[in-house]
């Protein structure tokens, strides 16, 4: 089939790669004036990856999307909407319609705490209903031929199937997700859960990454079943599944930016990490919803409004005692 990824960072080329290694047409998108596309045009290689010469490689959008029967976004959470509006303004939006369309991103919309498939449903409309990829592994390990498992979730059963179908192989083994809700939510807030995990790195309190991992998945349950989507959902490939790759490896940049804050040494990194806007999103969720989410509020404290790690920490150790299935 004929593959457009649009986006073309680090997931976005591997997409790329990958959609080229099971056998499809690929045309990875780069904006005008990217220096991801100046350096794949210039060497077709970035810090992780080599791409085939048959991949072509553009910064043709409406050619991008014309072209293609499947079209894989993957770019930064929170320039999704501005990225949505300009494909309306420039009439490019009605194309999409006749595509099978995945997200590849794991994030909220700030401010509103939105899922990018809400996201979508109110800029283009009810028509186009993506399709969410999301799961564990890292581009590092895939391209060493190191296998995983993820996730494809939508509201169609049949697409889904299509789309496992056509991007299954040894390397990605894909499992069909039906509570779109809770992938989304569990698949963005793995990354606060992340950054917590970097923080208690930062203060050698490795052996409490136990403790998150049974609380952190708690609160997610909580919050997913107040929004009408399946609690259990949280125990699968999109948040538990991942928290492997992502509390613990050193490739997880949430994790490792975690470390950072509580280090001091965060300004080195070249951009925040998407678990930051997360956490902020996770916040109105919890006022919205009306759900106590104690150890991303504690993130959010944190890496949003400056206050002490251990001083933190503390407070949430001396939160009043409740039992365990709370």
């Amino acid at each position: 089939m004929r593959v457009s990824v649009l986006g073309c960072g680090r997931w976005g080329t591997f997409h790329a790669w990958y959609a080229y290694r099971v056998g499809h047409e690929v045309t990875l998108w780069g904006r005008t004036g990217s220096e991801h596309l100046a350096e794949l045009r210039a060497t077709r290689r970035n810090e992780f990856l080599t791409l085939p010469e048959e991949i072509r490689l553009t910064d043709d959008l409406t050619e991008a999307i014309r072209t293609a029967e499947i079209v894989i976004i993957s770019i930064h959470a929170q320039a999704f909407r501005s990225f949505l509006c300009g494909l309306c303004e420039h009439g490019q939006a009605e194309e999409l319609a006749y595509r099978r369309v995945i997200l590849c991103m794991k994030g909220l919309e700030i401010g509103t705490g939105k899922r990018l498939t809400t996201v979508v449903r109110e800029e283009l409309g009810p028509a186009i209903k993506p399709v969410v990829w999301v799961g564990p592994g890292h581009v590092q390990d895939f391209v060493r031929g190191i296998p995983n498992c993820m996730v494809l979730a939508g509201e169609d059963r049949e697409t889904l199937r299509e789309l496992v179908d056509v991007l299954g192989s040894p390397l990605i083994r894909f499992y069909y997700g039906e509570d779109l809700l809770g992938t989304e939510v569990g698949a963005a807030a793995k990354n606060v859960i992340g950054l917590a995990a970097g923080m208690l790195d930062g203060l050698s309190y490795a052996s409490l990454k136990g403790a998150l991992m049974a609380r952190g998945t708690r609160e997610l349950f909580r919050l997913v079943r107040s929004m009408g989507g399946d609690g259990e959902t949280i125990y699968g490939l999109s948040h538990l599944g991942d928290y492997e790759a992502t509390l613990f490896s050193p490739h997880s940049n949430n994790r490792r930016y975690g470390e950072a804050v509580v280090r001091g040494t965060a300004g080195a990194f070249h951009k925040i990490a998407e678990g930051v806007y997360t956490a902020e999103a996770l916040m109105a969720l919890s006022k919205q919803y009306h759900v106590d989410l104690p150890i991303s509020e504690t993130v959010y404290e944190i890496v949003a409004q400056g206050s002490d790690p251990s001083e933190q920490l503390t407070r949430l150790f001396l939160r009043a005692t409740k039992s365990e299935k709370e």
